[in-house]
Order: structure tokens, then C-alpha cells, then sequence
């Protein structure tokens, strides 16, 4: 069963039969800003540097879904229009859910669809017993490292190596977590 905020609905996704709706899902950033990662020998710290021209980058979702990572996901749709996803996976070991994928397409950001999906996944994750949430971006996304500090987050470490050997090669995974 779904929720309706205004005119958006979340409901639990099918991975099988709304497969379509989730790869249609605006993944793509734009910012003129990124955090550069300076390292003191003792520490790292993030320091915001302009770049221009900016940086736009569209973000993948791993193929096939039944090879995901993830076990969860709810979508916002707008009319029968895929607007947002959030994708999870509940570690029992830990008792923390792993945000996988949080998008929310251009036009609808910064109007509470992001929040109003990870509300519906942390609530879910709660039931199932998590105490912690946590997730993985890069430095380069400005824009979701705020949303996500906005959205009760913080950052809890970061890996310099991560991405080597891959096309995010020279970005850094930035780790951030909440509290349930």
C-alpha cells in the first residue's frame, strides 16, 4: 500500500514489474562545487574548491536488478511518472540499512520527495530492527552530501581507493550514517 503527499504517491517498487519506472529515474548531478579531500598525515578534511566548468555526471544503477546489492526500494511517482526511488538493504549482522540508491529526478528536487522516500525506508528498516542508516557518495556530489546532511546524516569516514580501476577513478567515497 502507497502514501500520496500532494500529488506524489511512494509505494513499495517490484523490481520485476517496475523495472522500467526505477531506470527512468533522473540520476544525473550538476554542481560548480566539490569537496577536495586534504589529509594532514593525522586527519582528512573536507574543503569545498569552485571548478568550473562544472561538473555533470550521471550516476549508474547496477544491472541486472537481481544482482543488485539492495532488497528494498519504494518509488515516488507523479501520475504514473517515476519521479524518485530509494533503494535499501537491511544488515542484520549490524542492525544497519544500506541506502544503496536515493534519486529524485531534477525538477522535483528540493520539494520533500527525497525525504518523504527515505522516511518510508527508514520506517521500514526501524520494523525490521536497524538502529543505524548509512550510505556512500562521492566527493564530486556536492549537491547529494547536502541533501543528505539536511536529511539527518553525517559524516562517518571516507575511502581515498575506493573507486580505483573504475570510471570514478580520483574521487573519494565519502561515508556518511543516522541514527534510527
Amino acid at each position: 500500500m502507497g502514501t500520496r503527499a500532494g500529488e506524489i504517491e511512494t509505494r513499495p517498487a517490484d523490481l520485476e514489474r517496475d523495472a522500467e519506472l526505477i531506470r527512468a529515474v533522473d540520476r544525473s548531478f550538476e554542481t560548480d562545487v566539490i569537496y577536495e579531500v586534504q589529509s594532514d598525515g593525522g586527519g582528512f578534511r573536507l574543503v569545498e574548491r569552485a571548478v568550473h566548468p562544472p561538473v555533470v555526471r550521471t550516476l549508474p544503477l547496477k544491472e541486472p536488478f537481481e544482482d543488485h546489492g539492495w532488497e528494498s526500494a519504494w518509488l515516488a511517482l507523479e501520475g504514473g511518472r517515476a519521479v524518485g526511488v530509494v533503494a535499501t538493504r537491511y544488515e542484520a549482522w549490524n542492525r544497519r540499512v544500506v541506502i544503496w540508491h536515493l534519486y529524485v529526478s531534477g525538477e522535483y528536487r528540493r520539494r520533500g520527495v527525497g525525504g518523504r522516500l527515505l522516511a518510508t525506508a527508514l520506517a521500514a528498516a526501524r520494523e525490521a530492527g536497524a538502529r543505524t542508516a548509512w550510505l556512500e557518495t562521492s566527493n564530486l556530489n556536492v549537491p547529494a552530501v547536502r541533501a543528505y546532511e539536511r536529511l539527518g546524516f553525517v559524516l562517518c569516514g571516507l575511502d581515498t581507493t575506493l573507486y580505483d580501476g573504475t570510471p570514478a577513478e580520483g574521487e573519494v567515497a565519502l561515508f556518511f550514517s543516522r541514527r534510527l
